[in-house]
């Protein structure tokens, strides 16, 4: 075993995962506040939070904290989904300090000023009108708005345009206040590093944060539908998609493996079947994404208009033949492929440092690598 958590006296949990093979250290933030935390007034707050956070501090200003990072041939970036907010680093093993001190400083000391708020109003509006303009982003948009309709689960994570141009500067630091607390965060470091180290530099910089809880989300509820969003273009995007499971259930790496043999390589069922047999899409696959509460499994497909159709109709015709014709092979091979993307992640200490944190919030605990490939 080569993880170690710690417990801050207001909550706050730090775990690392020591890599002495190589020469690196990731290392970051894991907050449990995204999409699912927002009412549908401020939906958005998440992910202009988080690019606010890099604009300016009580010590650095928006190019001084890319500076620092990038002087020593690091990689500093944040990320926003629906249940978890992330900023992280990699850098050299020996700058690991450095970096812990820079991701610190934007989550401690951001100062939001308003003029940089303004323009990342619009550089956002930008991220949203991109967006706009891939017609797969727009296909899971809408699954998703029609899997859990009029609830966050639903709502995009980019946010409503109409809240990123008007939410007020007071209402973004009072969502931080709100859900960014001690026990909603974990650092987390990967590659060589030490332990009591990083545990002690964590303390300096976040041990004077009191502790407190934060509401959970509200309950995902699944009702599904049907829609359809005309738009010119060269194909048909297409997304079938029922209700499943949570992360958190005893059979998720089960529908992990289903997902996988159905539409998850080059030989799953989907691709030899709509693709190899009939040439009648480019990209087709399957998946199982799961919240805290609940989960959807899906088949997306890419088509031209005039096969759309026939495609639709295949797929609903291998979901049909599913049922008992799963055969020991395809588990097997299903499996492999499982194993295999899991071990292979274990070379990466971004990965591991990711893994760690996100376990902790889902879990409360970190899941070695070989109780997953156990369940697998």
């Amino acid at each position: 075993m080569t993880t170690t958590v710690s417990t801050l006296s207001n909550g706050l949990r730090i775990v690392t995962d020591r890599m002495d093979h190589v020469e690196t250290a990731s290392l970051g933030v894991w907050v449990g506040a995204g999409t699912r935390h927002e009412t549908e007034a401020v939906n958005g707050v998440s992910h202009l939070l988080e690019h606010m956070a890099f604009k300016g501090t009580a010590r650095r200003n928006p190019a001084e904290i890319a500076i620092a990072i990038e002087n020593v041939g690091g990689i500093i970036n944040a990320y926003t989904s629906r249940e978890q907010t992330a900023y992280y680093a990699k850098v050299l093993a020996d700058d690991a300090p450095l970096a812990l001190d820079v991701i610190g400083d934007i989550i401690c000391n951001s100062t939001f000023p308003e003029d940089e708020l303004e323009r990342e109003r619009q550089v956002i509006l930008q991220e949203i009108g991109q967006a706009a303009d891939m017609p797969e982003d727009v296909a899971f948009d809408t699954f998703q708005a029609i899997a859990y309709p009029d609830q966050a689960a639903g709502r995009t994570v980019l946010g409503d345009p109409q809240v990123v141009r008007n939410l007020p500067r007071a209402d973004m630091i009072a969502y931080m206040h709100a859900r960014y607390r001690p026990s909603r965060l974990v650092l987390a470091a990967a590659g060589k590093v030490d332990h009591d180290a990083f545990v002690r530099a964590v303390e300096a910089q976040f041990g004077h944060w009191q502790p407190g809880e934060s509401e959970a989300p509200e309950p995902a509820r699944y009702k599904g539908g049907y829609a359809k969003v005309a738009r010119e273009g060269e194909q048909a995007h297409m997304i079938l998609g029922f209700p499943a499971l949570s992360y958190l259930h005893e059979d998720f790496y089960g529908l992990q493996v289903l997902s996988t043999l159905f539409g998850g390589g080059m030989s799953s069922r989907l691709f030899q079947e709509v693709r190899e047999k009939r040439g009648l899409v480019y990209s087709i696959y399957s998946f199982a994404s799961g919240m805290l509460d609940h989960g959807v499994f899906g088949i997306y497909a890419g088509s031209g208009p005039e096969t759309a159709h026939e495609v639709c109709e295949i797929v609903t015709r291998e979901c049909r033949n599913l049922s008992g014709s799963v055969t020991e092979e395809e588990v097997a091979r299903a499996r492999a492929q499982l194993k295999a993307q899991i071990l292979m992640a274990r070379e990466s200490t971004g990965q591991r440092a990711e893994q760690a944190a996100t376990q902790l919030l889902a879990f409360g605990r970190r899941r070695e690598v070989e109780e997953i490939v156990a369940r697998v």
